[in-house]
């Protein structure tokens, strides 16, 4: 079997798998993307060598953050229960966790306590908290969660395609960052916003956004969120490529023949998931004002 034809096989299945766990239902994809916020925390800490026992503790507090997050987005969903008790259980349970694994550093005799606190807090606040957050965004509305996929996957298309394209010309295109990225362009980064506002404008009639498209507004909010996909995706993108340069690796794993690692196929996500959560709840909320 050739590399295109896994490549392809690999990115479809990828995509299926995600696409499906966010129609099915919230539990799908609880257990999906549980299990890849563990496996990219993972992944980032075989990165940068992390000892066994913070790779654990890692791997705890990725399970206390789940259990908190998906606690407090389930109360957001049924609006009733000890959901909330439970999600501020975990949360302080969270909390004094970090701070043991913190404190182990003293007793462990480690070389190199302060990257390992790093490493820690970065595996954490970096990888693990943006993941567990798209739950928030799923309890919202899961056609936002899937339009934020969707787009993002618009935006690498038509970053590429453009910056490809124009990379050809006489003196080639203009580069955004060379030295994390060498391909990436400012003309694939405009190309990728006009393929993700056009995208967003069409998903809007389909009424993807309705949830959170005020009366009046138009297509503002479709297009703002297409920006913000495509910035902080960007961003995202560039910041998990500077993570792997200052290791020495191309890809950060091997999870899809073709892909790369966990944290490849969701580099965009971890900025820009956050962000468009909170842009999405805040125009839920001001949204009956208009």
């Amino acid at each position: 079997m050739s590399e295109l034809v896994k490549r392809t096989l690999s990115g479809a299945v990828f995509v299926a798998a995600v696409v499906g766990s966010i129609l099915w239902s919230p539990y799908s994809f609880g257990v999906l993307f549980f299990l890849f916020c563990i496996l990219a925390v993972d992944e980032f800490h075989r990165l940068v060598g992390s000892p066994r026992a913070l790779r654990i503790y890692s791997f705890v507090a990725t399970i206390l953050l789940w259990a908190t997050v998906l606690c407090l987005a389930w109360r957001t969903e049924v609006g009733e229960g000890d959901f909330h008790v439970f999600g501020f259980t975990f949360s302080f349970g969270y909390l004094l966790f970090l701070v043991f694994a913190l404190l182990d550093e003293i007793w462990n005799h480690s070389e190199r306590p302060l990257q390992n606190w790093g490493n820690l807090f970065i595996s954490q606040v970096m990888i693990a908290l943006p993941l567990a957050t798209l739950a928030f965004l799923l309890f919202l509305d899961k056609w936002l969660l899937l339009a934020l996929f969707v787009l993002i996957w618009i935006n690498d298309t038509g970053a590429y395609c453009v910056g490809s394209l124009t990379a050809k010309r006489k003196n080639g295109n203009h580069k955004m960052t060379p030295h994390i990225s060498p391909k990436k362009s400012w003309e694939g980064l405009i190309g990728g916003v006009v393929f993700t506002i056009g995208a967003a404008i069409l998903l809007h009639y389909f009424g993807w956004f309705d949830t959170i498209v005020a009366e009046g507004t138009g297509l503002l909010v479709p297009c703002l969120f297409a920006v913000l996909v495509s910035g902080f995706g960007t961003m995202g993108d560039l910041m998990e490529s500077l993570m792997k340069r200052s290791v020495g690796v191309k890809d950060s794993g091997r999870f899809l023949p073709g892909h790369g690692g966990v944290l490849d196929r969701f580099d965009s996500v971890l900025l820009a998931g956050p962000v468009i959560t909170s842009f999405c709840w805040l125009c839920y909320l001001i949204a009956p004002l208009f």
